[in-house]
Order: C-alpha cells, then structure tokens, then sequence
C-alpha cells in the first residue's frame, strides 16, 4: 500500500493519535490511510482500519507505506528504521491516560534528532508534519543493524570468559 500506515501498537489504545489521523484521513481524500486502532474506542470513519494484524501484515503494511504514523514505542521506531520508511511519532502521554509513565517524551527527544524519525508536538503538528511528509520525499531513516558489532560482542565474550 502506497499511502499512510498508522499503527498505535499491541499493548495500549491510544485513541487521540487515531483520532487525529481520521481527521487527516478525512482532509486527504485522496491519500490512502490505513489504521491499526488497537484495543481503543475511536472507530476511523474516513480511513481503513483494523484492530490487530499478525506480524508478517504488520511489517508488510510498514514495508508498503510511504509514511508510517506511530507513538514513540521502540518496536515501531525500529520496524521503521528496518523497512527504510520514514516514521512520524506522537509521544503517549501519561497525564492524558495514555501510558503509565512519559518514557516516550524522553524516547522522543533521543530519537527525534535522526534523519527519517519526525516527532510531532500535538496532534496539530502530527497534521500538519503528515501533510509535508507525504508531499515530500522524506528521508528515510539511517539503517541499523539487526546484530551487534561483532568487534563488540567479541569484547564481551572476552570479558566473561576472562
């Protein structure tokens, strides 16, 4: 799918990202949007929509994206970061019953500063960062790689074995 993949991830419902991201739907007619709402309440009228997807969809809808719309879970930075895709994030925040702790402002703050992972302040400026996003051909993020360095993990076997 060429298009937006939103995704709020496996654990939590996080009905303001979805909500927003309707709302971006319903404004881009002609942009196709997909949304994985999760356990949440906020049912997307002017996008596609599904409340789980296995692992094999979940990546192949990520690999398909032109922009992947997440929060600031490290599984979803990370399947961006291994699709190639650039990833636009809204942090979960707890004061708004989100999440339990604010961990992700901090993740948002770290990771926010790489090329291809954009952070939106609120859901004004995830819009309006979609909208550049998708009208652009954003970078994608910085490849990482799935092992270690093995210079790294030979370090570590050395010291254990020592």
């Amino acid at each position: 799918m060429s298009g937006v993949f939103v995704s709020v991830g496996s654990m939590m419902p996080f009905d303001r990202l979805v909500r927003a991201m309707d709302e971006w739907a319903a404004a881009n007619p002609g942009i196709p949007v997909e949304i994985q709402i999760g356990k949440g309440t906020h049912e997307a009228r002017h996008a596609r929509w599904v409340r789980t997807l296995a692992l094999p969809e979940y990546q192949a809808r990520v690999a398909a994206c032109d922009l992947f719309v997440a929060h600031c879970g490290m599984g979803s930075i990370i399947s961006a970061i291994e699709a190639g895709k650039p990833i636009l994030m809204l942090p979960r925040l707890q004061a708004k019953g989100e999440h339990n702790t604010d961990h992700q402002l901090a993740t948002a703050k770290h990771v926010g500063v790489r090329p291809g992972l954009h952070v939106a302040a609120d859901e004004a400026d995830l819009k309006a960062r979609a909208s550049a996003l998708i009208g652009a051909s954003a970078p994608p993020p910085a490849p990482i790689s799935r092992f270690a360095d093995p210079a790294f993990t030979n370090r570590i076997r050395a010291f254990i074995e020592a």
